[in-house]
């Protein structure tokens, strides 16, 4: 027998897991048994059918899990209209920006094991930081910026850099999946910060500088620090930056609308998701199903831990899904009664709201997660479509899980 590298054989462990049945993600219950209505929701499920019977979507994917057990897991539709491949709970989809959250938790661990404080210029460990200059008006001279970027602003998104898809970007080839991520951290950081660091909320490519610092911080690449001490120890077997052998079979196809009313397959990417890309990124290169991010939303709200493994300290949980945005930032947003949390989430506010202190993000392909602290419950829904949320998908698949809430 060739001798295996232990990335190679944590690598194959994952493949041999995969290949088996997987059992649910948590314990599973009748409804009712966790204060859901089982009634409304069959209708959360007629509503997912519908939206594919009218072609609006080829197939969705959702989970509910209340009081740490699992009330709900459907699938809907197929994996690909030319294939025919049914959906099933455990067809594999691209989550785009829900990658940011278990980027985030990853670096978090690393903050807990003291390896940094979120204060810390991220100059201190990418040098290449250093030499940030802004420019907060098209044609404006460059001029070094405030004061450093931290690394607290990177995942806050206060730091100054900008959004994959602007123009900027584009325009100066910062970011293909082709590159590097040492060379992806040498292109961000020759083009010019859009504002001061500390200023403004402006979602950005920073997770994606987190990845890196990963890397610097605990000595490993980070895909395999992401396997070792995040995927293998919470069960999540299915996500990771590619699909591999018997995973490519459940990957699911992203389409478009047409103009009249049909779906086209689509690549978001040049680089597709079955072949290992050059550019490992924590802000958006991520795949997973419902399944495993209901256990790493599950490990959220249990303030860090699931199933007798423990990623983050408590205190460091529930300071990642806190709003970390100053009053001045949080005004300037737009929004008073929604924050933004470390842990890359948005967090209702608003005291009045039935669901305060709720977090959750989506990913462009059509993917998002809810955390609702308060009712002790994880809602994940995953379609695969762009535009992301077709005639309201999301709020009205969300409304009737919560109006399933029965105590």
């Amino acid at each position: 027998m060739p001798h295996l590298s232990g990335t190679a054989l944590l690598l194959a462990s994952l493949l041999i897991v995969t290949s088996a049945q997987s059992p649910d993600p948590l314990p599973r219950v009748a409804p009712d048994v966790v204060g859901l209505s089982a009634e409304r929701l069959d209708e959360a499920t007629a509503l997912l059918r519908q939206f594919v019977d009218e072609g609006k979507v080829a197939g969705v994917v959702a989970g509910v899990a209340r009081r740490g057990q699992l009330a709900y897991l459907e699938a809907a539709g197929v994996q690909s209209l030319e294939s025919r491949a049914p959906m099933t709970d455990r067809s594999i989809f691209r989550i785009y920006s829900m990658a940011k959250s278990v980027t985030a938790v990853a670096a978090m661990m690393l903050y807990d094991e003291g390896r940094f404080r979120l204060d810390d210029p991220v100059s201190k460990y990418l040098p290449e930081f250093a030499a940030v200059r802004v420019a907060s008006e098209p044609g404006a001279t460059p001029r070094p910026p405030s004061r450093p970027v931290t690394v607290e602003d990177l995942l806050l998104h206060t730091s100054g850099l900008s959004h994959r898809t602007s123009e900027l970007y584009r325009t100066l080839e910062v970011r293909a999946r082709t590159m590097t991520l040492p060379h992806f951290v040498e292109n961000i950081t020759r083009a010019p910060l859009l504002e001061d660091p500390g200023t403004r909320f402006r979602y950005s490519e920073g997770t994606t500088v987190v990845g890196r610092l990963i890397e610097v911080w605990s000595g490993q690449p980070f895909e395999v620090f992401l396997a070792e001490r995040v995927f293998t120890p919470l069960g999540m077997p299915d996500t990771a930056f590619w699909a591999a052998g018997e995973q490519r079979a459940r990957l699911v196809q992203a389409y478009a609308p047409t103009d009249d009313g049909g779906l086209t397959p689509i690549e978001i990417e040049s680089t597709p998701f079955t072949e290992r890309p050059a550019l490992i990124e924590g802000a958006v290169g991520l795949l997973s199903t419902v399944p495993d991010y209901l256990r790493f939303s599950q490990m959220l709200l249990n303030g860090g831990a699931l199933d007798g493994v423990r990623l983050l300290k408590a205190e460091t949980a529930a300071r990642m899904t806190a709003n970390g945005l100053s009053k001045d930032v949080l005004a300037a947003r737009g929004n008073g009664m929604t924050g933004w949390a470390l842990a890359n989430v948005n967090v209702v506010l608003d005291e009045t709201a039935p669901n305060v202190g709720e977090y959750s993000w989506d990913g462009t392909g059509g993917t998002i997660f809810w955390v609702d602290p308060r009712r002790e419950m994880v809602t994940v829904l995953m379609a695969q479509i762009v535009p992301s949320n077709p005639d309201r998908i999301r709020q009205r698949f969300k409304a009737l899980v919560d109006a399933a809430v029965t105590r």
